[in-house]
């Protein structure tokens, strides 16, 4: 299963430390490629998305909205990068704004 298949299904279920670290590993690997640079930040993106969607279940709101400006900053990134995985990380995002919704 790809890192953003685990993704889209564990943020699904609400868990979004595990959301976390199921990108973690690719986003690590993605970073260290130049080629790939706008991939990785995408990644950092939804990382970011999904730890503050888990600061808001705890109750961290301000937290969770400093965090929640990382996943914006790299969210237009989807829309504007070549990937075999795009229509995941639209996905993704579609995903990670219904949560907000309901949690932020």
């Amino acid at each position: 299963m790809l890192a953003i298949e685990a993704f889209l299904k564990v943020v699904e279920n609400d868990e979004f430390v595990e959301g976390h670290e199921v990108l973690e590993v690719e986003w690590h690997r993605l970073k260290k490629l130049p080629e790939y640079e706008n991939e990785a930040k995408i990644l950092k993106g939804l990382i970011n998305a999904s730890t503050a969607l888990a600061l808001a279940c705890k109750g961290k709101n301000e937290g969770a909205l400093r965090v929640w400006q990382t996943y914006e900053k790299y969210a237009p990134l989807i829309a504007v990068t070549p990937s075999k995985l795009t229509a995941q990380y639209q996905e993704a995002q579609a995903l990670l704004l219904r949560k907000y919704t309901l949690y932020m």
